[in-house]
């Protein structure tokens, strides 16, 4: 159960971390090749990288999503009562599953388009369709979890939820509370020395 939990909340970044991790290495190693004039540089490293980079970018759709930071221009929600705001987060997060599941639907499409175009990438030889079922993935996890997330939404449609006004004054409050206890701390230790 605990192994579930962990991967509902990190799954897409420990994918997003480990594709990073490989663009660095490749990209350290194809910088000391180039410099090292007896071994031949990699070809396919910029091209590699470059398929990372976009895999990174669809995977970044659904983890934004399920950690509910996803861009928003939300000055006017924050004037509503907390009851509307709530349903308003649910009523987004099914739109956005419905346009994820859409785009899902179509990239299978794009992607048998690709695979019949029989296309290779030039440096690496890779056939194309395979490196297009990123879109596949991100857009089929961004309506999964739009659909998670609009589930725990309505499961907490009565909560009271915080402006970010009101969540920013909360933090900062918090924040002094920390302090002040880090300062008695600091002055304890200092009054035993």
């Amino acid at each position: 159960m605990k192994f579930i939990k962990w991967l509902d909340k990190h799954f897409e970044e420990t994918l997003i971390v480990l594709i990073l991790i490989v663009i660095t290495v490749v990209e350290f190693a194809q910088v000391v090749v180039r410099k090292l004039p007896f071994i031949p540089t990699f070809t396919w490293a910029e091209e590699f990288c470059r398929i990372c980079w976009i895999w990174t970018v669809f995977l970044t759709v659904p983890y934004t999503i399920r950690h509910m930071n996803m861009l928003r221009v939300s000055i006017v929600m924050e004037q509503l009562p907390s009851l509307v705001r709530n349903i308003w987060n649910i009523v987004v997060d099914l739109i956005n599953c419905v346009v994820y599941g859409f785009l899902c639907y179509h990239s299978f499409g794009v992607v048998a388009a690709a695979k019949t175009g029989g296309q290779f990438t030039p440096a690496m030889e890779w056939p194309t369709w395979i490196i297009m079922i990123v879109i596949i993935v991100g857009f089929g996890l961004g309506a999964l979890r739009a659909l998670q997330v609009a589930i725990i939404h309505l499961m907490h449609v009565k909560d009271k939820t915080l402006s970010s006004k009101e969540q920013a004054i909360k933090d900062a409050e918090e924040e002094a509370e920390a302090a002040k206890r880090s300062e008695g701390l600091e002055t304890e230790k200092g009054g035993e020395a």
